[in-house]
């Protein structure tokens, strides 16, 4: 048995260029064969940092173009255009229609009546491909089509796309683009006035940050976005303008001059920071060079890419009911989704990522132009953005955490900036809602404020005092050098950063009560504090305690060469400091309390149980388990809540716990196809469509129930049902892969690597 195994393993390493994925990628592939009413059933189609959404409509062949990083003045998150591609004859109206998503290849294809256009975008290079084949010759009209052509004043509810959220007493217009032929191609791009104030100029005012004006990193900028779109004998037609769902746009066309069998178009991007508009126009001139320089390479690599994306890991399960094996499929769908953004500059954000879609089919209240998403597009929000990210140390996915590990480090200067201006002392202060620029979001920091509040702190009933989340990310950057054994050098700074936060400021507000900085027992008076967006006020929060506890005593355990002896002293000293876990108790039975004591409850998420997820303080095997599983089953607001919806993570508290049977039902639940016509374009849930963090907290639970490490311990099956047949690939701490097949409960062909680390599993 075990070398008739072996056999398909290597067969499986000869698959796709050289490299080995999934054994079943495949069979996840997406197929429609019938077009699609509107842009909410469009398929996402993406690489490197460029997202897709390609349907068919009327004969049309159309996609929206997204791109990692297109903050506009008033930090929307603007989509870089739609186009739109007419045949002659119209091909894809017939019985023959096929629309399918190769996930290996990380493409798009559309055929009928003998057509074929392809679909995929370059992963090294910000270059969209679209290549049309027909047996017959034909006629191509490739449409760039923009709804910025001219200046749009933002109204009402619309404000709630950008960083203002509510009308200001002022006029906000997102600016209009730049569109024109240029020679046979089509030029476009939108680039932020410095002539204007912008909402970071308006932020930095407002929240009395003035003074370090001049010190703030500013993303907003000079930031221009957009580029070029040609066809090989293509030449311009004119322009037309129309109405798309409640949008009207402006077209620019090009079209071949002659019936031909054979039309690739291309679309290059780029978006950055230039110092001035000429520098930006030589940087896209530089990407069209090299892109055509490597066009016959191209495909081939990105294919590669994605070949050596699925071998990562891969959670494939074998089952016969349809609930069970959408979660298999849907795992594997959602994946993909976050692999369009592997190097992106931005992290893939919680609102949709790069795959919106007019939002009137998300939320009827909203019918706005496909720019719009709730919650921003420069806003981000920690604890939904973590659920996006933690799935990629299980599937080791290392690299592509860098995106919102740079988010925080660019930041970096300017959260200790807030803690010097606002209180005098150092450390980074990161707020929940934080925007790209490391200050909070101004609506939510709070413009009506009482005369003398503290200016450091948001006037929000949700998210005042709310400043331990960036520890998340800090026990991910933990976790790269744990798993991968990455060096994270960088990071260290922005870890210590954040912790002399909490040790300056908690003395510092301890010294403004009375004339001690720690109570009777020598340890941190963490008031006020809260535990997360829901116990508010709070004396010693749980989440507070359970981050600093698990930050510190993973700093101690660095390798030497990244703490100096007296750094690493002041790391023990503050760890000693940490006052214990709060405990309560439910019809006599003692729980995880959610702090020591709070004012009032604010919210619906479940803060006492995060010493389980993600802090790990308690759980299978440590010691308290039963507490744990106590304040799953009685805590009365635990229970109320519990639900698969969106962020909450309840799927993840159950895997972790053991309970198996609630693990496998929050988790179906969670896995269960979303509304539209692409089965992980989930939501709106609490966010926006697609929600990425339902989708990541899905992910991450189904990891948990598959595998669970401790240390050097490695746990399987601690919380997977016995009817779920499955075939893994997993990441564990120190370099260590996990890999094999369960059949009835057992695992059978076992294989670790490195083998030394075979004696650190527990086996179900």
């Amino acid at each position: 048995m075990k070398y008739t195994h072996l056999c398909f393993l290597i067969i499986c390493l000869l698959v796709h260029s050289g490299f080995a994925q999934s054994p079943s990628i495949k069979a996840y592939n997406v197929v429609w064969t019938s077009q699609s009413r509107n842009s909410s059933e469009s398929m996402p189609c993406g690489g490197g940092d460029i997202g897709l959404n390609v349907w068919v409509e009327k004969g049309d062949v159309l996609f929206y173009l997204a791109q990692s990083g297109t903050f506009d003045e008033n930090n929307a998150m603007l989509k870089l255009g739609r186009v739109r591609l007419k045949l002659s004859s119209n091909p894809f109206q017939g019985s023959d229609f096929r629309q399918e998503l190769h996930l290996g290849e990380g493409g798009v294809t559309i055929s009928g009546a003998n057509t074929q256009v392809s679909l995929w975008v370059d992963v090294f290079r910000p270059v969209v491909h679209v290549d049309v084949q027909s047996a017959k010759p034909i006629s191509v009209t490739a449409s760039y089509e923009s709804w910025r052509y001219v200046d749009h004043w933002v109204q009402g509810t619309e404000y709630r796309a950008n960083s203002y959220k509510v009308p200001p007493k002022f006029d906000v217009i997102t600016r209009k683009d730049v569109i024109d032929f240029q020679g046979n191609d089509i030029l476009f791009y939108h680039r932020n006035r410095s002539d204007v104030e912008s909402v970071f100029d308006y932020t930095v005012r407002m929240e009395g940050m003035a003074s370090v004006k001049d010190s703030l990193f500013n993303p907003l900028i000079n930031n221009t976005f957009g580029g070029m779109m040609r066809g090989a004998g293509m030449k311009p037609v004119g322009t037309d303008s129309g109405l798309y769902v409640s949008t009207r746009y402006k077209a620019w066309s090009i079209a071949s001059q002659k019936p031909i069998r054979s039309q690739p178009i291309e679309i290059f991007l780029n978006g950055s920071q230039s110092p001035t508009l000429d520098a930006w126009k030589a940087e896209l001139a530089t990407i069209v060079q090299q892109a055509v320089q490597n066009r016959k390479t191209a495909r081939q690599k990105s294919v590669a890419w994605w070949g050596q994306f699925w071998n990562r890991s891969y959670i494939a399960i074998d089952s016969k009911d349809t609930a069970v094996a959408a979660i298999s499929r849907n795992y594997q769908l959602f994946r993909y989704q976050l692999g369009c953004n592997a190097y992106g500059k931005w992290p893939t954000k919680f609102n949709g990522g790069l795959f919106t879609f007019d939002p009137e089919f998300a939320d009827t209240k909203y019918a706005f132009s496909p720019d719009f998403r709730l919650w921003g597009g420069g806003t981000m929000t920690a604890q939904n953005q973590r659920l996006v990210y933690f799935p990629f140390v299980k599937s080791g996915d290392f690299d592509m955490l860098k995106p919102q590990f740079d988010f925080y480090l660019r930041s970096l200067r300017n959260a200790e900036l807030r803690s010097r201006v606002y209180w005098g002392h150092d450390g980074a202060c990161f707020t929940e809602q934080i925007e790209n620029f490391g200050l909070p979001n101004i609506m939510e920091y709070g413009l009506k404020r009482p005369e003398g509040y503290d200016p450091g702190v948001e006037y929000n009933a949700w998210l005042e005092y709310e400043w331990e989340t960036v520890f998340e990310f800090c026990l991910m950057m933990l976790d790269t050098e744990r798993y991968e054994g990455r060096d994270i050098s960088e990071y260290i700074p922005l870890i210590e950063s954040c912790l002399t936060f909490y040790d300056e400021h908690y003395q510092f507000l301890a010294k403004q009560r009375g004339s001690k900085s720690f109570d009777g027992q020598g340890q941190y008076i963490f008031y006020p504090s809260s535990a997360a967006e829901t116990y508010k006020m709070t004396y010693n929060s749980t989440t507070v305690i359970s981050a600093l506890t698990v930050i510190l005593d993973r700093m101690l355990e660095l390798p030497e060469r990244y703490l100096n002896p007296k750094i690493r002293e002041k790391w023990a000293t503050m760890r000693k400091r940490i006052p214990p876990l709060p405990f309560g108790e439910y019809n006599g039975h003692k729980t995880l309390a959610p702090a020591q004591a709070w004012a009032r409850i604010q919210n619906s998420e479940a803060p006492q149980l995060y010493p389980v997820f993600p802090w790990g303080l308690y759980g299978i095997g440590k010691p308290g388990l039963d507490v744990a599983v106590n304040t799953w089953t009685y805590d009365t607001l635990v229970v109320k809540y519990r639900s698969h919806v969106g962020w909450r993570q309840h799927n993840i508290f159950a895997a972790r716990l053991g309970l198996t049977d609630e693990a496998a039902r929050l988790t179906t639940l969670k896995f269960k196809n979303g509304s539209h016509r692409f089965p992980t374009f989930w939501g709106p849930g609490f966010d926006w469509t697609p929600d990425h963090n339902w989708g990541g907290s899905g992910m991450i639970g189904l990891q948990e129930m598959l595998m669970q490490t401790d240390g050097r311990t490695i746990r399987l099956l601690p919380a997977w049902p016995k009817t779920w047949n499955a075939t893994f690939k997993l990441h564990a701490p120190y370099n260590t892969t996990v890999e094999g097949k369960i059949v009835d409960g057992k695992i059978q062909d076992l294989k670790v690597t490195p083998t030394g680390r075979v004696n650190d599993v527990i086996l179900p």
